[in-house]
Order: C-alpha cells, then structure tokens, then sequence
C-alpha cells in the first residue's frame, strides 16, 4: 500500500516506509557491503531509487520482496563497479567493540554471507524460512539449519564480548 501511495507522490507514505524498513535494509546492505560508510551511502541510494522507481511495483504482490531486490541490485552494482577487497581484507578492518552494532559486527565475524542474509531477512524482516529458501534459491533443510548454526555462533560470539 506504501508503495502504491508513493508512487502517486505521497511524502508521508515515504516517510512511513523509511521508518518501517530502514533498519531491516540497512542490515541486509550491510551483509553485502560489509562495512558502515558503504552501507549508509547505499541507503540513501537504494531509498531514492525507491522513490523514483515506486510505480513498477505490481499493487498486490510482496513489497518487502521487491524493496530487497531494489537493495539487493543496488549492491551488487556498487560491489561490482569498486572492486571489492576480499573478504578476509574487510574482516580484518571491522572495529569489534561498537555498542550500537555489536550484533552487527558479531554477524559479520562470524557468519557467511549467506548466513548473515538468512538471519537478516528471518529476524529483521520476518520472512519464514520456507520464503527465505525460495528468495535464495536453496533448499528448505538448507535454510532451517543454517539459521539454527547461525544463531549459535552469534549465541557464542556475542559471550565473547
């Protein structure tokens, strides 16, 4: 509905959409580009892109799917277009001790990528494992037990703090 009424130019409808989904992009960017400068840019981009791009959304179909494909694109663009360190260069960069994004860089210390997009979209944005299976294009098992190994390394890591 949010969508719909951005579309047609509602800035309160915008502002209500930020505010219900900020959080949950912002860690979901973050699993791709891994570190807090990159992630807020791409916010702001991903938002704009959103706003511009509202009325291609189909009325009726998932938002929440289609607002993660928007982030989802946009990251891999901006992966692609700067060259990315390799993952254990990134890593190796992530300050461990911040008190607002403990969970954050906990994930990023210890779980894959696809582990952290997993627990992302269960846990920020609610989606069921079976909806994460087929969005990431894995088997159902796959996710359950991933997720299950996930939450127990955050459980250990997050000890450790």
């Amino acid at each position: 509905e949010l969508l719909v009424r951005i579309a047609q130019g509602d800035n309160v409808a915008f502002a209500q959409l930020y505010k219900k989904t900020a959080r949950g992009v912002y860690a979901f960017l973050y699993t791709y580009l891994h570190n807090r400068a990159d992630t807020e840019d791409a916010m702001q981009t991903v938002y704009l892109k959103v706003r511009k791009s509202a009325g291609y959304f189909k009325a009726g179909t998932n938002g929440r799917a289609w607002l993660l494909q928007v982030a989802k694109n946009h990251a891999l663009s901006e992966i692609k277009k700067l060259g990315r360190e390799s993952s254990s260069e990134i890593l190796e960069k992530i300050p461990v001790h911040q008190s607002d994004f403990c969970v954050t860089d906990a994930m990023q210390r210890v779980l894959t990528e696809e582990e952290q997009r997993i627990v992302a979209l269960h846990v920020l944005w609610g989606y069921k494992h079976r909806e994460i299976a087929k969005q990431l294009n894995v088997p159902l098992g796959t996710v359950t037990s991933k997720y299950k190994r996930s939450v127990e390394k955050l459980r250990h890591a997050l000890k450790e703090v």
